[in-house]
């Protein structure tokens, strides 16, 4: 299911303390709140130098596909097994 809806990031997880790559842990949308089980998947998306962070996450059921782009976070889709 596509929503490309605004989120807000509600804790982060720290993969590396010396770089502090952070991976969403949790998120808030629609009054709702999603726990992520993982680190999922991370891509990175470079465009001259424009760049857009795309996550994987799962809450060990559903996929969450977020983006961040600019700051800004967005749920993209979320993907529930058949």
């Amino acid at each position: 299911m596509t929503l490309n809806k605004d989120i807000e990031i509600t804790s982060f997880v720290f993969t590396n303390k010396q770089s502090f790559k952070s991976i969403p842990r949790s998120i808030a949308v629609d009054d709702r709140q999603y726990s992520f089980v993982d680190s999922g998947l991370r891509y990175l998306i470079q465009k001259g130098e424009h760049l857009v962070r795309l996550f994987d996450m799962t809450d060990g059921h559903s996929t969450y596909r977020l983006k961040n782009e600019d700051d800004q976070w967005t749920l993209v889709s979320i993907k529930s097994p058949s």
